[in-house]
C-alpha cells in the first residue's frame, strides 16, 4: 500500500524552500511568472546599472559598483514582481473553493486576531471573524440569500457583549456588493481605526465567553493553498 506522501508545514520550510513552494504552487495557473520574474530583473539590473555608473568612482571601482548596484535594483524588482503574481495565483486557485476566505485572511498582519467558522449552516456557509482596530468584522463566505440571517445573528450575538465595539460585516464574492477574495484583506484594515490596543484584550475577553457555547466546526476540506503564510514572508521585500 502506497504511502501519503508527507506535507511539509510551511513554518518549519526554510526560506528557499518557501519560495520554491510558492513558485510551484503559482507556476500552475501563471504559466509566464518565469518570464515576468527574469524580465523584470534584467530590466531592473539594467536601470540600476545606468544609475550606478554615474556615481563618483573610476576604473574597476565604479564597474563594481554599478554591477552591485545593477544586482539589488534587479533581485528587489524580481521579489516584487514574483510576490504580486503569486499572490494573484493563489488568490485564482482558492477562490470559489470553502473556507478560501479563511485562508485569505491569514494575510493580515500583526494586531489582528482572526477566528474562522464561528458560525455556519448545512450548506456550508460560514462567517469569520476578525478583531482588529476597525472592531469587529464579520466576514460571511457562501450563498449571499443565506448568508444574510447568519451574518444578522452574529451580530445580534456579539452586540450583546460588546455593544460599545464598532461590528462591520461583508461578504466575500465576486457579485455587486461583494468584496472580491483578492481584496478581502487589504478592505478589512482600510476599515479604520476605531479600537484602541488598550481595548483588545478587553474585547477579546468578552468574545471568549461568547465562542465557549458553539459548537467547534472544523473547516471544510478541499484544495486551499497552505502556503499562505510563507507567500506573506516572501512578500516583505516589496
Amino acid at each position: 500500500m502506497a504511502k501519503a506522501p508527507k506535507v511539509t508545514d510551511p513554518d518549519k520550510m526554510s526560506r528557499r524552500q518557501q519560495f520554491v513552494q510558492t513558485y510551484r504552487m503559482a507556476k500552475k495557473t501563471d504559466r509566464r511568472i518565469g518570464l515576468w520574474i527574469l524580465g523584470s530583473f534584467l530590466v531592473a539590473a539594467a536601470v540600476g546599472f545606468v544609475l550606478f555608473s554615474i556615481l563618483p568612482g573610476q576604473g574597476w571601482i565604479g564597474l563594481v559598483i554599478a554591477i552591485v548596484g545593477a544586482l539589488m535594483f534587479g533581485t528587489l524588482t524580481a521579489l516584487i514582481v514574483f510576490g504580486r503574481r503569486a499572490q494573484k495565483a493563489a488568490y485564482g486557485q482558492m477562490d470559489g473553493q470553502p473556507g478560501a476566505a479563511a485562508a485569505a485572511l491569514r494575510m493580515l498582519k500583526r494586531g489582528w486576531k482572526t477566528d474562522p467558522a464561528i458560525a455556519f449552516n448545512r450548506q456550508q456557509d460560514v462567517v469569520h471573524r476578525v478583531v482588529g482596530p476597525p472592531g469587529i468584522v464579520l466576514i460571511g463566505e457562501g450563498n449571499a440569500n443565506r448568508l444574510r440571517p447568519l451574518l444578522a445573528g452574529e451580530k445580534r450575538k456579539h452586540e450583546r457583549v460588546a455593544s460599545d465595539i464598532p461590528i462591520h460585516e461583508l461578504v466575500c464574492g465576486n457579485e455587486p456588493g461583494q468584496v472580491p477574495l483578492g481584496k478581502l484583506a487589504r478592505t478589512v484594515t482600510k476599515l479604520g481605526r476605531q479600537v484602541k490596543p488598550a481595548q483588545m484584550t478587553d474585547v477579546l475577553n468578552r468574545l471568549k465567553a461568547l465562542d465557549a457555547n458553539r459548537s467547534a466546526l472544523p473547516l471544510p476540506k478541499g484544495p486551499v493553498p497552505t502556503s499562505m503564510r510563507g507567500m506573506r514572508q516572501n512578500m516583505k521585500g516589496r
